[in-house]
């Protein structure tokens, strides 16, 4: 595993875990950011992400990027 800040743009990758506090990881789900759930990589700026989730763009810094495992 993998934190997903560490994927390069382009790719399709599979969420395997979501760490952190209760809020954090009910944020993240709200989101769209599930275990399981397929996700690519829009766009990688200095750590910071676009991310395509359920047909949504999703804009993440790299502290909750971190937090996402692949």
């Amino acid at each position: 595993m993998m934190p997903l800040s560490m994927a390069n743009a382009g790719e399709i990758v599979s969420i395997k875990k979501i760490a952190g506090t209760d809020e954090v990881r009910q944020h993240l789900f709200e989101l769209g950011f599930v275990t399981g759930e397929e996700v690519s990589i829009v766009n990688k700026n200095g750590g910071n992400l676009i991310i395509n989730v359920k047909d949504s763009r999703i804009a993440l810094d790299k502290t909750l990027a971190n937090r996402i495992f692949i």
